[in-house]
C-alpha cells in the first residue's frame, strides 16, 4: 500500500549529487571562462588592420591599371605559330621556340561582345587541354596602353576554368545530406563552418600578411574557432565542455611540437612556386610563419573528431552503466580511443599522401633513397604535419577520456536506487562509437551477460524498471 511513495521520492536527486554537479560545472566554467575570455581579449588586439601597403604583385600586367579579369565560354580552339601571333610572353605561357605552335581559343565573353583570341598556357593545353564549350576565366589586356600594338605580348590570357557549377552542385549536395542525416546538428555544424572560415579569412590570413606572430596567432584563431564550432554544434553541456578542454590541450600540444619542428627542421618552403611569389609580395610575410601556422590549422578537424567523440563515448557507457567505477569507465573508452587511434592516423597519412601525389611520383621517377625523399624539401613539411598532427590527437584522446570520466562522475545525478538522472543535452546523440555497448556488456561484472549469448533474460539492471518491478513482488 504504501510503496508509491517511496518509488517516487527515488525518481528525485539526492542532495549531494545536486551539489556534486554545481561544483562540477562550476570548475568547468572556471577554466574555460578565463580561457575564453583572454583568447578574445588577444583577438582584440591582434586584429589585422587590413591595410596592404607594402604589398607588391609579381606579374605587373595584374596590377596594371586597365587589366580586367573576364569570363567567358570557348567557341572555338585553334592551333596556330606562335611567332606570327605574337606569343612571346615567357612569364605567362613559358618558352616557346621559334617555329613552334600554340594553342588559341576563341571566346565569347560573358559580358557582351565580339568573341577574343586567347592563349592557352601551353602547359595547360599539353596536360588537360580545352575544349569548346568550357567557361574559362582570362587576363584581359586591351585596355592596357601598347599590349596588342606590337609588343610581343597577347591582348587576353588564359588565367583559370571556370568551375562554379559543379562545386556548387557538390556543396548543395553535402549540405543536403548533412541535413537529412544529422538534421538540426548538421544545420548547425554547417553554420559554424562557415564561421570557420570567416575567422580564418578576417583574423589569420591578413594576420600572417601585416606579420602578426604566427603561433600566436594560430593558436587564438585555432581556440576561436573551436569554441564557436563545438558549441554552436554540439550545444552548451558538461560533455561539450569536456571535448573542448581535451582539443585545447591538444592544440597547445600540436602548437608546441610544430613550433620547435620548423625550426628544428628549417622548413623555409624553397622550391615552392606559392611560397616565392609570397616573399616577393612583402617583406612581412614570413614563409617559414605560414608553414607553422599552417601545421597548426590543418589538424584542427580531426582533433575536434576524436575529442567529442571520446567525450560521447564515454557518457553513453556511463548510461548504460552508471555504477561502473571510475577506473573501469576509463579503461572501456580508451578501448574506443585506440581504435580510433589507428583509424585517425591512416586517415592522416593517406590525406596528406593524396594531396602530396605529383611530389611523390617525381620522387619515385628520379629513384631517390627513401630516406632521402622523406627528408627533402619537397616532402619534409608534410611528414612533420603528419607526425605533429598525430602526436597532438593520440595524446589528446586519454586526456580527454580522464576529464570526461571525472566531469561524468560528478555531473551524472544518481537516483537513490541507482541510475543516474541525464539532462536533454546529455542523452543526445553526440557522435558516440556503436561499440559502446557492447564494450560496457562485456566488461559489466568482468564477464558477458549470459541473456546476450544464451536468449535468456539476463539480470535486471540495478535501478531499472524491471529491477524495482521484481523487487515490489518480492515485498508483495
Amino acid at each position: 500500500m504504501g510503496h508509491g511513495h517511496s518509488h517516487a521520492d527515488s525518481s528525485e536527486p539526492t542532495p549531494e549529487a545536486i551539489a556534486s554537479r554545481k561544483r562540477a560545472n562550476w570548475l568547468l566554467a572556471g577554466v574555460l571562462v578565463p580561457l575564453g575570455v583572454l583568447t578574445i581579449v588577444a583577438m582584440m588586439l591582434m586584429w589585422p588592420s587590413g591595410s596592404r601597403e607594402g604589398i607588391s604583385f609579381a606579374s605587373p600586367y595584374q596590377a596594371a591599371p586597365g587589366v580586367t579579369f573576364d569570363t567567358g565560354k570557348i567557341q572555338r580552339v585553334v592551333q596556330e605559330s606562335c611567332t606570327q601571333t605574337g606569343q612571346a610572353d615567357a612569364s605567362q605561357s613559358g618558352s616557346t621556340p621559334a617555329g613552334s605552335e600554340c594553342t588559341f581559343a576563341f571566346t565569347e565573353p560573358d559580358n557582351g561582345g565580339e568573341p577574343v583570341k586567347v592563349v592557352i598556357n601551353p602547359d595547360v593545353a599539353k596536360s588537360h587541354g580545352v575544349d569548346v564549350g568550357d567557361s574559362i576565366r582570362y587576363l584581359n589586356l586591351s585596355g592596357v596602353q601598347g599590349a596588342a600594338a606590337g609588343t610581343g605580348s597577347p591582348s587576353y590570357v588564359f588565367v583559370d576554368f571556370v568551375r562554379n557549377v559543379p562545386i556548387a552542385l557538390l556543396a548543395v549536395l553535402y549540405a543536403v545530406l548533412v541535413i537529412a542525416v544529422a538534421r538540426w546538428r548538421g544545420f548547425r555544424a554547417l553554420l559554424g563552418l562557415v564561421g570557420a572560415y570567416a575567422v580564418l579569412v578576417s583574423f589569420i590570413l591578413p594576420g600572417l600578411v601585416e606579420g602578426k606572430p604566427p603561433l600566436l596567432l594560430a593558436l587564438v584563431g585555432s581556440t576561436v574557432i573551436m569554441i564557436g564550432v563545438l558549441y554552436f554544434a554540439h550545444g552548451f553541456s558538461a560533455r561539450t565542455s569536456t571535448a573542448l578542454l581535451g582539443t585545447i590541450f591538444g592544440l597547445g600540444i600540436t602548437a608546441l611540437l610544430a613550433a620547435w619542428a620548423t625550426d628544428a627542421a628549417n622548413l623555409a618552403g624553397v622550391g615552392n612556386h606559392d611560397a616565392a611569389t609570397l616573399i616577393n609580395m612583402s617583406d612581412k610575410i614570413s614563409i617559414s610563419g605560414i608553414i607553422l601556422c599552417g601545421l597548426i590549422i590543418s589538424g584542427l578537424g580531426v582533433l575536434n573528431d576524436v575529442t567529442i567523440t571520446q567525450s560521447s563515448a564515454v557518457w553513453e557507457l556511463y548510461e548504460l552503466a552508471p555504477n561502473t567505477s571510475a577506473r573501469k569507465l576509463f579503461t572501456s573508452a580508451m578501448r574506443i580511443g585506440r581504435d580510433h587511434i589507428a583509424s585517425t592516423v591512416y586517415t592522416i597519412a593517406f590525406a596528406y599522401a593524396g594531396a602530396a601525389l605529383p611530389i611523390l611520383i617525381i620522387v619515385m621517377l628520379y629513384d631517390r633513397p627513401l630516406a632521402e625523399a622523406l627528408t627533402s624539401a619537397e616532402l619534409s613539411e608534410e611528414v612533420i604535419r603528419t607526425l605533429v598532427g598525430s602526436i597532438g590527437l593520440v595524446l589528446a584522446i586519454p586526456v580527454t577520456t580522464f576529464i570526461a570520466v571525472l566531469v561524468v562522475k560528478a555531473t551524472g545525478l544518481k537516483r537513490a536506487d541507482g541510475p543516474s538522472t541525464v539532462g536533454a543535452d546529455d542523452v543526445a546523440d553526440t557522435g558516440a562509437l556503436a561499440a559502446a555497448a557492447a564494450v560496457v556488456g562485456s566488461e559489466r561484472d568482468g564477464r558477458p551477460d549470459a541473456g546476450h549469448r544464451t536468449g535468456e533474460a539476463g539480470p535486471a539492471r540495478p535501478g531499472s524498471r524491471r529491477a524495482r518491478r521484481e523487487a515490489e513482488r518480492h515485498k508483495e
